[in-house]
């Protein structure tokens, strides 16, 4: 058989396509390629998303924002001095971008002004802090990425 330019053709579009065909197989297949969404209900937090808006600009209204500290206990976040704590309610969700099964979600309930995430529930490195809560029916948000 006699070798010209288009057998070197064929052969090379079929070498391309073999060469891309390994690899999508290759990463459809290994489970160390698959990725998930952020968070399981994405699209119904992105309606949501004016709304958060609407509670930034509220807590961007306040004389003293939400702080946060760590202590040898855990993560300490101090909700305003000037509010009554039995008065403020709502949930503070702890996010872990490096693993889903790590996330914590728990309800605001104060005696003082300050909640406790107990040190055993957090692993050191990145977390992102979502505190959305409400006093004398008006709706704040409070967002912060930290290195614990």
């Amino acid at each position: 058989m006699k070798f010209n330019w288009g057998t070197g053709i064929v052969l090379a579009f079929i070498g391309f396509i073999s060469f891309i065909l390994y690899f999508v197989i290759s990463m459809t297949v290994n489970k160390k390629y698959e990725h998930d969404l952020v968070t399981e209900n994405y699209y119904a937090q992105e309606l949501a998303f004016e709304n958060d808006l609407n509670k930034q600009k509220n807590a961007q209204t306040l004389k003293e924002d939400i702080t946060w500290k760590r202590s040898p206990d855990g993560l300490i976040i101090i909700f305003p001095s000037d509010m009554e704590p039995s008065k403020i309610s709502g949930n503070v969700f702890l996010y872990r971008p490096s693993n889903k099964q790590l996330d914590i979600e728990s309800a605001i309930s104060l005696s003082d002004h300050n909640l406790l995430i107990p040190d055993k529930s957090l692993l050191g490195g990145r977390w992102n802090i979502k505190v959305d809560w409400e006093y004398n029916g008006n709706s704040y948000v409070y967002k912060k990425d930290i290195t614990y």
